[in-house]
């Protein structure tokens, strides 16, 4: 029985073929794209691919194909686009196109999803390919959106232009990088979640101080930070020390709150166990307390990995030497440099993500006993 044609792709080919009806740049008449080879081939092969192969080919395997067909379907759009007097000409037949090709995109994330992760290194690669495609096709859509409206570059640049400012300008942002996330935001970062962490324990230890200090947490966590911050620079100064300490008030409180929940999860069994051992205190905080709330630390730390960074970029709003990137921010979008605004927004976006990546790891490497990472 021959196979069965799949949606998307049927889309994906109706879509395309309609494109060649239409003008894809200004009010030129339809053209071949890309070496000679038109749309009508491309939807034509994928479609015929596709009906013959589709049902023989599944999980990585097909998600593998449909991935190479969407790189070499979206090489002509981009081609188009780069041309002289192309930005803000783009007409119906490139738009047409281009919906089509997300519906192939569509099929091609379904078929990686659908692969399941084993556990090892393969599996864990897998499950890291869907969101980094996913990424990926965002980032394209913003660049063929972005250059076909001809959107001006004060309002959105395209991310082509974003990178090669970031190319052009790596000393700047290394500098900026440093002086924020090294300085400000890690030694915040250490401070703030440790100062949480022990006064959790010893909100554990003496129960009266939980009626009272929670309550002063929560105020100091309420308290606006563009309040906040320039009175850590009138007490710390300009530099690196009242942005760290503006990360500490946004990351003790998520901390405290976290700690001491988790030192409670531990079941009334196990309490009693420790004790018909005759555990004290210490021994039953280290060896059954503290791994069992091992998952609302990080929880609270990966929580904090986002509102530490956010916390030090904004404080630099509010007085910093010139460096860092609050201070890039705030001076580039003065000047009408949308594009290095841009570009020190995806580096502090790129090191956010890394930094809460790192902590995701090393949550699943000390945590993996718990439930949630059960196959």
């Amino acid at each position: 029985m021959m196979a069965r044609l799949d949606k998307p792709v049927a889309l994906f080919g109706a879509l395309a073929l309609l494109a060649l009806a239409f003008p894809l740049i200004g009010g030129e008449t339809p053209v071949t794209w890309y070496g000679g080879i038109t749309i009508a081939y491309w939807s034509v092969a994928f479609v015929l691919a596709a009906a013959f192969l589709w049902r023989r080919l599944s999980g990585l395997a097909g998600g593998a194909v449909v991935l190479a067909a969407v790189v070499i379907g979206a090489t002509p759009i981009l081609r188009a686009l780069s041309g002289e007097g192309a930005p803000g000409q783009a007409g119906l037949g490139l738009w047409l196109y281009l919906i089509g090709l997300g519906f192939l995109a569509w099929r091609g994330m379904e078929l990686f999803s659908a692969v399941k992760s084993d556990g090892k290194a393969a599996g864990r690669a897998v499950a890291l390919l869907v969101p980094g495609l996913f990424g990926v096709w965002l980032i394209f859509l913003w660049e063929v959106i972005v250059t076909g409206f001809g959107v001006p570059r004060v309002l959105l640049p395209a991310p082509s232009d974003i990178a090669q400012v970031m190319a052009g300008g790596t000393d700047t942002l290394a500098a900026d990088f440093y002086q924020t996330f090294i300085k400000s935001v890690l030694s915040g970062y250490a401070m703030g979640c440790g100062a949480g962490f022990l006064i959790a324990i010893l909100v554990d230890r003496v129960p009266f101080l939980q009626r009272g200090l929670l309550p002063l947490g929560n105020l100091v966590s309420a308290l606006p930070i563009v309040g906040v911050a320039p009175i850590m620079v009138m007490w710390f100064g300009f530099d690196w020390q009242s942005k760290a300490a503006v990360v500490v008030i946004m990351t003790f409180f998520p901390m405290l709150v976290n700690c001491i929940a988790g030192l409670a999860a531990a079941g009334r069994m196990e309490r009693d166990l420790m004790r018909s051992y005759a555990a004290g205190y210490m021994s039953t905080l280290i060896r059954l307390r503290l791994p069992n709330a091992l998952p609302f630390i990080f929880n609270a730390l990966k929580i904090n990995s986002t509102l530490a960074l956010i916390g030090a970029i904004v404080a630099e709003f509010f007085g910093t030497p010139i460096v860092g990137m609050g201070f890039r921010i705030s001076t580039e979008v003065g000047r009408m440099n949308v594009d290095m605004v841009w570009a020190t927004i995806a580096v502090a976006a790129l090191s956010g993500s890394l930094f809460y990546g790192v902590l995701a790891l090393l949550e699943r490497g000390l945590t993996f006993w718990h439930p949630s990472y059960r196959q």
